[in-house]
């Protein structure tokens, strides 16, 4: 459930909001919300028929596409120094930041959110070299978890 939050978090971050629109044509106020949280449920009818796109992804499965899509967007950002793989570092950086557009009060430095973090790159380095691929990633982020 955790994997689908982050995709689903980085699909809405990837989506620029000025592309989102309410059913009238008008784009989304600043007070509207953009995406449904684990704590602060609403009914999907609710959300769907206020004209919520981010809310209408999380209701439908993501796809491997829409995975690979944000990872090819967004890698280039998290890879500082342009090597075309993630270190611990890097993909640590990328991991806080969508675990916190899901759950706004994860402190990155707090043993709990360290030890998630390495959890998962451990999961995802599927050749065990320290280092993450797109290809890795994009592996680790559609399995079934």
């Amino acid at each position: 459930m955790l994997k689908f939050t982050l995709i689903v978090g980085a699909i809405a971050l990837a989506t620029p909001t000025s592309a989102q629109t309410m059913p009238g044509g008008a784009p989304n106020s600043p007070a509207q919300p953009t995406a449904q949280t684990e704590s602060s449920p609403q009914s999907p009818s609710s959300s769907t028929m206020q004209g919520d796109p981010a809310a209408a992804t999380a209701q439908q499965p993501v796809t491997g596409a829409q995975v690979a899509q944000v990872v090819d967007a967004e890698f280039p950002g998290y890879d500082k120094n342009g090597d075309n793989l993630l270190s611990t570092s890097e993909f640590g950086a990328w991991m806080v930041a969508l675990k916190t557009q899901a759950d706004p009060t994860t402190v990155a430095a707090a043993p709990e959110t360290r030890k998630w973090v390495d959890g998962a790159f451990a999961q995802a380095d599927a050749d065990k070299n320290k280092m993450l691929t797109k290809t890795e990633l994009t592996r680790f982020l559609t399995q079934a978890g």
